[in-house]
């Protein structure tokens, strides 16, 4: 555990348990050094303990380095709870875990993530105020889509053999969730054309529907033949055996980790095959959260959010004259601005 801390860069980590509720969680606060930690929290069925250790540590650093990229005044963390059997009484898991959070004093600020609602949101507002994405404030799955959209624009205008246009571009959506349908909806809009996977059949079949796609097995959507392949699911998709598989021109999508290894961000570049930094280009949703949070403008939320264009664009310059791979830019890029107190300027 403290190996993987120290590797990460990760300020603390916080377990509890509760024996009344049955809430088993962790928060990991990667960095305070901006501003409050901000990020989601996501209850799943975890095989371990340990594996719920080392999903925190990974997913607040990825929130620490998004909010910088984003120019965000906030630090990154994550909750998890390993989610217990069934049947259990939400409503009181929920609330335990609204009292975890006050309890770090506003160092951490918790949101919606794989497996929560709006409704939860609400259980953990009856504790503690440090929690968004309330009924209050909305769903930030549609404006995570939206930078989605805008990164998958940037990957089509910096290929050389690429039209700038998304008509006739054929896209491979992994993940029809929230954010996954909102994509097809906004890429389906523009003219391309969708192949779509997903565990759950009726989401591939209501996608066929509403926007003509190709439903494709979850085995083999990484495999579709196409210019864009988008991730929108579970991480770790992109490993040394998958990447060997694909045959697209980019990687643009809205899962967090997808690289199984950093390593597997050089495997992508000796392939030729432009990867767009996950933590950046699905920072619309944080974007979405921090501005609903500190009660700004939807003016400044919308420029924000169409800013993952031009940084992506920028990393894709960095990479063609560098040699190196855009994931690693990116995480310099992040550092520079967390770790340097020198923020990295992006027109250099």
């Amino acid at each position: 555990m403290f190996r993987e801390i120290t590797e990460a860069r990760v300020n603390d980590l916080h377990c509890r348990y509760d024996e009344e509720s049955g809430l088993q969680s962790i928060i990991a606060i990667h960095s305070t050094r901006r501003g409050p930690a901000l990020g989601g929290c996501r209850i799943i069925p975890y095989n371990s303990s340990e594996e719920a250790v080392t999903d925190a540590i990974r997913l607040a650093k990825g929130m620490s380095y998004k909010a910088a990229l984003a120019g965000l005044n906030l630090g990154g963390g994550k909750a998890v709870i390993m989610e217990p059997p069934q049947p259990y009484d939400r409503q009181r898991l929920f609330s335990a875990f609204g009292r975890f959070v006050e309890e770090l004093n506003g160092r951490y600020i918790t949101a919606m993530d794989s497996g929560t609602s709006v409704s939860d949101m609400d259980t953990i507002n009856s504790q503690t105020r440090h929690v968004t994405c309330t009924s209050n404030s909305g769903n930030p799955a549609p404006h995570t889509a939206e930078g989605v959209f805008y990164g998958i624009q940037a990957s089509l205008k910096a290929h050389p053999e690429l039209a700038d246009n998304l008509k006739g571009m054929r896209i491979a959506v992994q993940g029809l969730g929230n954010v996954g349908y909102a994509l097809c909806q906004r890429l389906h809009q523009e003219g391309a054309k969708l192949f779509v996977s997903d565990i759950d059949d009726s989401k591939v079949s209501q996608c066929e529907r509403a926007f003509k796609a190709v439903g494709v097995d979850t085995g083999d959507i990484h495999k579709t033949p196409c210019e864009i392949f988008s991730p929108c699911g579970l991480g770790g998709t992109l490993s040394e055996q998958t990447i060997g598989e694909l045959q697209c021109a980019a990687v643009a999508g809205s899962a967090n980790n997808q690289l199984l290894t950093p390593e597997c961000g050089y495997t992508l570049y000796k392939k030729g095959v432009l990867y767009a930094p996950d933590y950046l280009i699905n920072a619309g949703g944080l974007i979405f959260v921090a501005m609903s949070h500190q009660r700004r403008t939807e003016q400044e939320l919308s420029r924000r959010v169409e800013a993952i264009h031009p940084t992506l664009l920028e990393i894709f310059r960095r990479e063609q004259q560098s040699g190196e791979p855009s994931n690693i830019i990116a995480d310099h890029m992040a550092e520079a601005i967390l770790f340097d107190n020198s923020p990295d300027q992006l027109s250099a």
